[in-house]
């Protein structure tokens, strides 16, 4: 299927690795130039540099300043964006129970989980309304619809981004820019994965090795096996494209089956 994206360019937030860095990859391979925002450059960004089409801009996209330094770097070197890509978040196991969670963890996970979109899309947000024309793809989690407590706060900031999402597609909808979430269960990124990811945080507090927490949560899912970041990034991308012209304020969930309601 020909996305019509050769051309464009795009931000994406937490491009250093996961489901960003897989995202950033494939409008590459679409021909999009795109600006890749991380914390800190990995080697694999390092890499999709070196191909000419990926500007790389070092930012904290949990400060309020971090998103408008990375849109403007963006219009510096490709002009005014076409498509926006909030990805960037972080999660934490809450293994201590709600009354563990701080003032300042909730703030901390607020800051990446929400308002990193807030922001970032409120620097674009000028630049899509002077064209009339633009597309914003959020990446929210399953855990917005299943809320859970070993991760209270990142639910109840997934829930808010959907919320968010979903409200400002009624007021853009009718200016050109379409407004959607993706919401993908787990995913074979180290957020899930990683030394300090989910699954081992996790099997510490329960006293089992990450390997088998990361199997019981595949269970959860009917096809058995987590989601990969590059499929996520495939539905990102249809999302982003002209293929989904008339597609806002819809949330898309890819968790394998997971979900079992309506």
């Amino acid at each position: 299927m020909e996305l019509n994206l050769q051309g464009k360019s795009a931000v994406v937030t937490g491009a250093g690795k996961g489901i960003g860095l897989a995202v950033t990859r494939a409008l590459v391979a679409e021909g999009v130039r795109v600006t890749a925002g991380a914390r800190h450059t990995s080697g694999p960004l390092s890499e999709l540099r070196d191909t000419g089409n990926v500007h790389v801009v070092e930012a904290d996209l949990a400060t309020p300043e971090g998103p408008t330094v990375l849109v403007e770097g963006a219009v510096s070197v490709y002009g005014p964006p076409d498509i926006l890509v909030n990805n960037v978040g972080a999660v934490r196991p809450r293994t201590g129970g709600f009354s563990s969670v701080t003032d300042q963890d909730w703030t901390t996970t607020l800051e990446i989980n929400l308002l990193s979109a807030v922001r970032a899309t409120r620097a674009v947000l000028p630049l899509m309304l002077e064209r009339g024309s633009g597309t914003i793809v959020t990446v929210a989690s399953v855990n917005s619809r299943l809320p859970d407590p070993l991760v209270i706060d990142y639910s109840a900031a997934k829930a808010a981004l959907l919320s968010f999402s979903k409200s400002l597609s009624k007021e853009l909808g009718p200016r050109g820019i379409r407004v959607n979430t993706v919401s993908p269960g787990p995913v074979a990124t180290d957020l899930w994965l990683g030394e300090a990811g989910v699954a081992a945080v996790l099997g510490q507090a329960g006293g089992l090795d990450a390997e088998t927490v990361a199997a019981q949560a595949a269970k959860d899912a009917v096809t058995g096996r987590f989601t990969r970041p590059e499929e996520v990034a495939d539905l990102v991308l249809l999302l982003a494209s002209d293929r989904g012209g008339n597609v806002t304020g819809s949330d898309f969930v890819i968790d394998g089956g997971m979900i079992s309601t309506v």
